[in-house]
């Protein structure tokens, strides 16, 4: 069943493009890959290792600057802005990581929270990077040797770019969820676990709780990096307005509704929570209660409609559903394979 499940997957990746042929719906599906990627990240971060940080955002946004800059600027190809934009990220969770050694809890999610207002600070007034309060072009092109992504021709066929981005983003969703599943299995997965659940016990058995620290910082910071170059690539343009507290806050929500501890949860909580911005954004006028940009009698704007969303969110699962979406499936699986034994 697992190999049949995987089976189709792979097929649904290759196919569902040429099915959905409408850029509002792919692009939805292409920010809500680019998410999920994160969320991996930051899960790897809070869910195994039970380090909470509230500077995701600072990262991300870290990356799509260092793919404008290496992608745009410099011209180089998809490979080398998309592992540059990863040193970078990597090189600064390294900076990161050892105040995550003497913190832990809510004195470590308020020294992450400080990272958004230097990271705002920083995007602010380094204006021959990050093109200031106006924000700068990102023409960092997914280009492979002569492929380009892009403007993708395959068989006599052409693809739109937003098919070709699907396919890279969703196929970069896969490695990263593959490697970062076989991470978690291995020892380091076992040391970050053990990390999680009571540092000092982990201690005395033999694990280096400080190297291990530091390092599900490094690699939740590449991870987030990676996240933001391909959103600054897609996107084309990316501001400091981009990287606030509220992003940051919306990955807490996707690893809380997706399921803490578990890689397919933060795919799962990207996609349910990741698309709802896009979608009420879109349907907005149909929402009752809603002011639209056009104007209206509604009592709550789209934006404070997705902030409020949010909290909701993380406020029921925590209380109904501490494992999220991922427990759901848990269960059923759980179910249906004692099936037709269970009561």
């Amino acid at each position: 069943m697992s190999k049949v499940g995987l089976g189709l997957m792979l097929a649904t990746l290759l196919v569902l493009p040429t099915v959905v042929r409408d850029d509002f719906w792919l692009s939805v599906l292409i920010y809500s890959g680019i998410t999920a990627i994160g969320a991996i990240g930051l899960n790897l971060l809070t869910g195994y290792c039970g380090q909470i940080s509230l500077g995701h955002a600072f990262f991300i946004g870290a990356g799509a600057y260092a793919a404008a800059v290496v992608g745009g600027d410099l011209g180089l190809p998809l490979p080398v802005w998309l592992l540059a934009s990863a040193a970078i990220g990597a090189v600064l969770g390294g900076l990161i990581g050892p105040f995550a050694l003497r913190l832990r809890g809510h004195y470590l999610a308020i020294v992450t929270l400080g990272l958004i207002f230097i990271g705002e600070h920083l995007w602010r007034n380094l204006r021959d990077v990050t093109g200031g309060n106006n924000g700068t072009s990102v023409g960092a092109e997914a280009t492979v040797g002569p492929v380009d992504l892009g403007a993708l021709e395959l068989a006599g066929e052409n693809y739109s770019r937003n098919q070709g981005y699907f396919w890279l983003v969703w196929a970069l969703v896969a490695i990263i969820a593959l490697l970062a599943k076989n991470l978690v299995r291995t020892r380091p997965g076992r040391a970050l676990r053990a990390v999680r659940d009571h540092d000092q016990a982990a201690e005395v058995i033999g694990v280096r709780a400080g190297r291990y620290k530091i390092g599900a910082f490094v690699v939740s910071s590449a991870i987030a990096a990676m996240a933001g170059a391909l959103f600054g690539s897609y996107q084309q343009h990316v501001s400091p307005d981009d990287w606030t507290l509220l992003l940051s806050i919306q990955y807490i929500a996707i690893i809380i509704v997706g399921g803490l501890g578990t890689i397919f949860g933060a795919i799962l909580g990207a996609i349910f929570v990741g698309a709802l911005p896009a979608l009420i954004d879109e349907y907005s006028s149909a929402i009752p209660g809603v002011a639209t940009e056009a104007g209206g009698d509604g009592f709550i704007s789209v934006f404070a409609l997705n902030q409020a969303i949010f909290g909701l969110l993380i406020v029921l699962f925590l209380v109904f559903e501490p494992r999220g979406l991922a427990g759901i499936w848990f269960r059923v699986k759980a179910y249906f394979k004692a099936w037709p034994f269970s009561y």
